[in-house]
């Protein structure tokens, strides 16, 4: 027999979403235990003598990983389902039949790079702030913010009463009344990095993240996904 798992581990373990997801899953009454409702982050199950289900499915372990980085446009939301109605990630998948969850988020007015997958320990490490797994947007932004504005993004600025990490920035291009700006960070608070160059007068016109690690989108057209392999897993973490 196995040992007790905690529940919200084996439900990312099972490809039902991150394990910070899980937990929310749970929170919100959508997770069963042998056809009781749990609320208790606490609870420990043991699979093989426990039935689960969450929002009426049962929940069992993948037999197959998969890995794909999806360029997402703007307009669609990070989440499983979207109770406004609006489109989905994972909509975008269309010869993808397992159940894959995305890491992280991009806001709805955010595009570029986002990994899906059914691989929760390799979402927890991606997200898990002892990694610093890096993430690099391109942020046009009103204006010519100058030097000394992006040194203080750099060091790190107060947001909401915590000091952001030291970021990596550069001025890329200018316009007549923009600025293209480059930023590595390894955070991910809600909307950071608009809220980095709100902080400095410089609000974001149009946001796009371009790569996690090393693994970039190139020229992976916009609403189109890729498999990704052992190198490009690695590359996450250079």
């Amino acid at each position: 027999m196995r040992d007790p798992l905690r529940l919200h581990k084996y439900l990312s373990q099972c490809g039902i979403a991150s394990r910070r997801k899980a937990e929310e899953l749970i929170q919100q009454g959508k997770v069963q235990v042998n056809g009781r409702t749990v609320t208790d982050m606490g609870i420990k199950i043991i699979p093989e003598e426990n039935i689960i289900t969450c929002d009426g499915f049962a929940v069992v372990p993948q037999t197959k990983m998969l890995y794909i980085l999806l360029n997402k446009p703007k307009g669609y939301v990070t989440t499983m389902a979207d109770p406004q109605g609006r489109p989905i990630v994972t909509s975008l998948l269309k010869d993808i039949h397992e159940r894959l969850f995305p890491v992280g988020r991009l806001d709805i007015d955010t595009e570029g790079a986002l990994i899906l997958t059914n691989d929760g320990n390799l979402a927890q490490k991606i997200q898990h702030p002892s990694h610093e797994t890096t993430k690099t947007y391109e942020a046009m932004v009103a204006g010519h913010p100058h030097r000394s504005q992006l040194a203080q993004l750099e060091k790190g600025i107060v947001l909401e009463g915590k000091l952001t990490a030291p970021a990596k920035v550069f001025a890329r291009k200018t316009t007549q009344h923009s600025t293209l700006i480059e930023i590595i960070i390894h955070e991910g608070r809600k909307r950071q990095v608009r809220k980095m160059f709100e902080a400095i007068n410089h609000p974001v016109l149009h946001l796009k993240r371009i790569a996690y690690g090393k693994l970039f989108l190139h020229k992976l057209p916009i609403g189109k996904y890729r498999l990704l392999g052992p190198r490009d897993i690695e590359n996450i973490f250079l």
